[in-house]
């Protein structure tokens, strides 16, 4: 029988995200995600590499994912609220993607994997709020690029750090995510809103 290589990978990718979600890259073994994938470790080697490349292919892998699952469009400060919406439904469904950038910035204290590539993934995000400022429909009270990472960050943070957002908010149900969801896009809204230029008396 034929050895179904596709799905061998993936299951390797799988196992990866999981390991190195809970323990970082310098926290597992190889040894520890071929076990989890069912697989023994030279296919790990063979197919990634060691284990610093297989971390950078994850990163790659779950940024290409929320590229595609939530995509950004800047014409209006509605869509700019209504994308950090998203963004904060996406950490929720997936949190090990905020574990896996805190584990990045804890472990490489410089350029990390693929930085080059990745670059444009953000890149991309930063263009589309330009675009919206020049068309006058976004906020220009702080430059794009800082206005993208401020979004990420109202967006996000409730994931990173859910034991704060628990002593400051209260316990997680539906109706408190309803909440901070609500509170995520009001305030991307607001941030993005022109404001109407002040007139000085003559």
């Amino acid at each position: 029988m034929a050895w179904d290589t596709a799905a061998t990978q993936q299951k390797i990718l799988t196992a990866a995200v999981a390991e190195f979600a809970e323990h970082g890259p310098d926290g597992t073994t190889v040894e520890r995600i071929a076990r989890a994938a069912g697989v023994n470790k030279e296919r790990v080697y063979n197919y990634f590499g060691d284990k610093r490349a297989l971390f950078a292919v994850v990163l790659r892998e779950e940024l290409a994912s929320v590229a595609r699952d939530v995509p950004i469009s800047a014409a209006s400060p509605g869509d700019i609220g209504e994308y950090a919406g998203r963004v904060y439904d996406y950490h929720r469904a997936h949190p090990q993607f905020s574990r896996l950038l805190r584990w990045e910035g804890l472990v490489f204290d410089a350029i990390v994997p693929d930085e080059a590539q990745r670059r444009e993934h953000y890149r991309d995000k930063v263009e589309a709020v330009t675009a919206g400022q020049r068309s006058g429909a976004i906020s220009s009270a702080h430059s794009p690029d800082q206005l993208v990472f401020l979004i990420f960050a109202i967006a996000g943070w409730w994931s990173a750090v859910p034991q704060v957002a628990r002593m400051i908010s209260g316990p997680v149900n539906e109706q408190e995510h309803a909440r901070r969801r609500d509170t995520v896009v009001r305030a991307a809204s607001e941030l993005a809103t022109p404001q109407p230029a002040v007139t000085t008396p003559r």
